[in-house]
């Protein structure tokens, strides 16, 4: 059997091992649209063989943007890399002048879109891109160039011995693709990942996760995220069937539909999902109410193999039969395991859904180490909790003298495409310097503590690590999402975005009246139960790293607004500009 060496290779292998009915599946009006492993080599052949008419050549860029994972993006992705040329995906919902940015440093000729929001996006940016010859649309659209016209255009095979020899000439260490970095700040910076940094990521990731051949999965994290891209190459070589959720707020339908045995996570979902969930079990009465909430008490104490001893497994298995069973058939009634990665995920997320028998497995990585360094792993002993498990293998990590995580091994990326000189800032002495603190413990499992660049230190001298108290902070479910703040100030504080969901319930109940959300927030009732969870939650930490002061948002971050990145991490530099008046007044008011 064939094996695999480069990213094309993944379809070819599934089709000769598997031969699958049920390679994809996309819902198109209302109705879910198969392709089996045979047709997705066949199209991607086609596409190969239309921009071999196209004129396009070996190390030539094609963008791929699209709103939603769907079958086409990956039809397209093994088409443009048989040709010895790179796909360049991009976030669907980045600026136009971002937009232009890329397309135009990657230096892009063709660029596929999924639907009309994206093309009248590069559409307005078109005439800022000299190099860009064509744009072509998923969708149908009645102002743009449709994707089957690829298609048509390749259907005849007479040209495929040429693909065959572009395919051959194709090595493992050939740039594959440019990933830029949604970058918290400056412009984008664009990952080069070869063939083999991600093939190798595959193979070591397959040997950590229990993904078997005749699974589901249900795909819906960002595919132009190295993190998805990559399980999508994993699922096809386990043979597991794709569907592509129709998009984040039809996820709880989809799962129902699908019913998947695994599915990728990143901890805003989950966080999500539970505070959903707790606030169902807050309307519950009686006798049903006190079993729900036992069964959450019970859950957060959770411990992997049965480390809490018998008794507790006893009672755990009445709460799985009685709560917990519920929470599973809300995500589809057979999901078995999901990973999660791109965020550190709160402990008591993790003790919860695993207690709910729908572990989580949190990984750790990067865009530029294509991304997996670490993953834990339910077998063998390889979960621990609080932790992104033990190192792939292949890999080497080591902890710099100031606790900054290194990494060596064939998934480190080529470095940055036209900037030798950020490449040479991180790429050292053959590692990768990631900008993460961390530590191993001694049983070899790596366990994140903060980035190195948001870390601060007060006036004081003390040092901060805000993304353990953002993530404490977190489990209120008055806080959809906060910054701390205070580098060279006297002390640290915090921005917060209210759960306005939460808050607008909870001030109903508490007869605090407000037009709107800025009223809402200048509540002196309001400020004084945010101030009551600051309280609580600075309990857990040091005297000086203690939040003293904060200030409530009167909007919802989000990544339109530029609050966040598309993998929804925080934007720390924008925040602070957006909410500048807020910070001076914290510290000069």
């Amino acid at each position: 059997m064939q094996s695999v060496t480069r990213l094309f290779d993944f379809p070819h292998y599934q089709l000769e091992k598997y031969g699958m009915d049920r390679a994809f599946a996309t819902k198109y009006d209302g109705e879910w649209s198969y392709i089996s492993s045979q047709e997705y080599v066949d199209r991607a052949n086609a596409v190969s063989r239309a921009l071999l008419r196209l004129g396009v050549s070996a190390g030539d860029k094609i963008a791929l943007i699209s709103m939603t994972n769907r079958t086409e993006w990956n039809i397209m992705d093994t088409g443009i890399l048989q040709v010895g040329a790179q796909d360049v995906p991009i976030y669907p919902t980045i600026s136009e002048e971002d937009y232009a940015y890329i397309l135009n440093h990657s230096g892009c000729s063709y660029c596929l879109v999924s639907c009309q929001e994206v093309y009248e996006k590069v559409a307005a940016i078109r005439g800022k891109v000299p190099k860009l010859k064509e744009v072509y649309s998923f969708d149908k659209l009645p102002d743009c160039k449709n994707w089957q016209e690829l298609l048509d255009l390749g259907a005849d095979t007479g040209n495929q011995d040429e693909v065959e020899a572009r395919k051959a000439a194709v090595q493992p260490g050939d740039l594959a693709t440019l990933i830029y970095t949604s970058g918290t700040t400056g412009k984008p910076k664009g990952v080069m990942l070869s063939h083999d940094n991600i093939v190798s990521n595959v193979i070591a990731s397959d040997r950590r996760v229990p993904f078997e051949h005749g699974a589901s999965a249900l795909s819906f994290l960002p595919v132009c995220h190295i993190f998805e891209r990559m399980i999508l190459y994993l699922y096809q070589y386990c043979g597991i069937s794709v569907y592509f959720a129709e998009g984040l707020d039809t996820i709880s339908e989809n799962l129902k539909e699908v019913k998947p045995q695994v599915m990728t996570v990143v901890p805003r979902l989950l966080e999500k999902v539970y505070d959903k969930i707790i606030a169902k079990g807050a309307d519950l009465t009686g006798i049903k109410k006190a079993l729900f909430y036992w069964a959450v008490d019970l859950g957060l104490k959770f411990e992997p193999y049965g480390a809490n001893g018998w008794w507790y497994g006893v009672r755990l298995a009445l709460a799985r039969k009685l709560i917990f069973s519920k929470w599973q058939e809300a995500l589809g009634g057979n999901l078995e395991t999901m990973v999660s990665g791109s965020a550190a995920l709160q402990i008591r997320l993790a003790r919860i859904f695993a207690a709910a028998g729908i572990p989580v497995m949190e990984g750790y990585g990067l865009t530029e180490t294509s991304p997996v360094i670490s993953v834990n792993d339910q077998r063998n002993s390889g979960w621990k909790i609080g932790t992104v498990g033990r190192v792939i293998d292949e890999v080497e990590v080591r902890i710099a003298e100031d606790g900054e995580i290194l990494c060596k091994g064939p998934n480190v990326m080529l470095g940055y495409y036209k900037d030798p000189e950020r490449t040479a800032e991180v790429l050292r002495d053959g590692y990768f310097h990631t900008g993460d603190i961390g530590e191993i413990d001694a049983d070899g499992f790596l366990r994140i503590t903060d980035r190195k660049k948001e870390m601060f230190k007060t006036s004081g001298g003390k040092y901060v690590a805000p993304q353990l108290l953002e993530n404490r902070f977190k489990q209120s479910r008055f806080i959809e999402q906060i910054m701390v703040v205070g580098e060279g100030e006297k002390m640290p504080a915090a921005l917060i975005q209210p759960n306005f969901e939460f808050l607008e319930e909870w001030a109903r109940r508490n007869q605090v009246a407000a037009r709107d959300h800025r009223e809402l927030i200048q509540n002196p009732k309001v400020l004084e139960r945010y101030q009551e969870e600051v309280d609580k939650a600075n309990e857990d930490f040091a005297r000086w790293e203690r939040v003293k002061q904060f200030r409530l948002t009167p909007n919802t971050w989000s990544v339109e607004a530029g609050h966040l990145t598309p993998t929804m991490k925080i934007k720390r530099k924008a925040i602070l500009e957006q909410y500048r008046e807020l910070y001076d007044d914290i510290y000069r008011g």
